[in-house]
């Protein structure tokens, strides 16, 4: 048998502890750990898997002054301790929180037009006071959503300029500053990336699309030719087919309701296969209302996505892959926590 721990954050001052039972399909909430206002993305430490990072903001519509990065530990029960540590992300509503392999944390602030990257102690769970922030815009116009790795470089989407930026840190200072960008289709709202080799995959909020683009290796360089681009709105009834018996790299996209009416199926996850060329394989159901937070089990295998809504009453699901990836299933629900907005997982056993 094999237990996972499963925190989620969300728009309230809590993250709810759950285990998720991979022999019996079950998903049972442990707990609310009290936190500062709207916890809404979490992440663990890259190496020690008991230390938990998020940002946290005063106001759900990132009208707040004073977001800030806290630090837990998770307990052997799977709670949380109380908040060991704390630092300004310097701006307004930060939206994401993620550690890199530097033992720095960053902290992008979706209302602020800005962002911070923070060190860290010899003791990981303490932050280090004092990082300025790195400005990308006007707060009217900029809105950095996430930060991702990419070798000696930093990515940040901005959804309300249509770029990624690209930092990198000053040899001198020490600081990271802004060495170029990567430019996105007008009004297209780049919200979240991930990276493969030289390929980047972005999604995009504000045209609902998924592109890819490979990255230029001048960081000057802005121009980056899309060389796929899929809408990942369900526009025809989804596929009854099972998906492709074959296992290989796979991308699940949220599509978070675009309309006013309400599909009675929920929002749908789409699943793209990444080779041999990027292409849509199917739309599933998740009967989740604007699916804000996604987050594969990891390990060797990623069996399991956890999802829920930032809206509606239908609470947190677990998906199993099938079909090598192509598929996936609903193996379990649990509706106590009616919304959710990000996940981590704990192996536990």
């Amino acid at each position: 048998m094999v237990n996972f721990t499963i925190l989620a954050g969300g728009f309230s001052s809590f993250i709810a502890s759950y285990v998720f039972d991979s022999d019996a399909n079950t998903l049972t909430l442990l707990g609310q750990n009290p936190t500062g206002q709207n916890p809404s993305w979490i992440a663990l430490h890259p190496t020690n898997k008991s230390i938990l990072y998020f940002a946290s903001s005063r106001s759900a519509t990132n009208e707040n002054t004073d977001g800030a990065l806290q630090s837990f530990v998770v307990k052997s029960d799977g709670l949380l301790t109380e908040a060991l540590s704390q630092v300004s992300t310097a701006g307004n509503g930060p939206a994401f929180a993620i550690p890199l392999s530097t033992g720095e944390v960053a902290g992008m602030n979706f209302g602020g037009g800005n962002g911070v990257i923070v060190s860290t102690q010899e003791d990981p769970t303490q932050f280090v006071t004092g990082s300025p922030a790195i400005t990308f815009g006007d707060a009217t116009t900029s809105h950095p959503h996430m930060a991702l790795e990419v070798g000696s470089e930093v990515f940040v989407p901005d959804l309300g300029l249509d770029r990624i930026w690209r930092l990198s840190k000053d040899a001198a200072s020490g600081l990271y500053q802004i060495v170029g960008q990567i430019d996105q289709a007008p009004k297209s709202g780049p919200r979240h990336i991930v990276v493969r080799g030289d390929q980047l995959y972005t999604v995009h909020e504000d045209d609902s699309t998924l592109t890819q683009q490979t990255i230029p290796s001048d960081p000057s360089d802005s121009a980056a030719t899309v060389t796929a681009n899929f809408s990942v709105v369900l526009l025809a009834e989804a596929s009854n087919t099972t998906g492709s018996p074959f296992t290989q790299p796979f991308l699940y996209v949220s599509n978070r309701n675009t309309g006013t009416t309400l599909d009675p199926r929920g929002d749908a996850i789409a699943i793209y296969a990444v080779e041999p060329a990027l292409q849509l394989v199917k739309h599933v159901f998740t009967g989740l209302d604007q699916i804000r937070g996604m987050q594969l089990s990891g390990g060797s295998e990623n069996a399991f996505l956890v999802a829920a809504g930032v809206a509606g009453t239908a609470g947190t699901v677990v998906l199993k892959r099938t079909h090598g990836g192509a598929d996936l299933e609903i193996v379990a629900k649990n509706a106590e926590v009616p919304t959710r907005s990000s996940f981590v997982w704990v192996e536990d056993v």
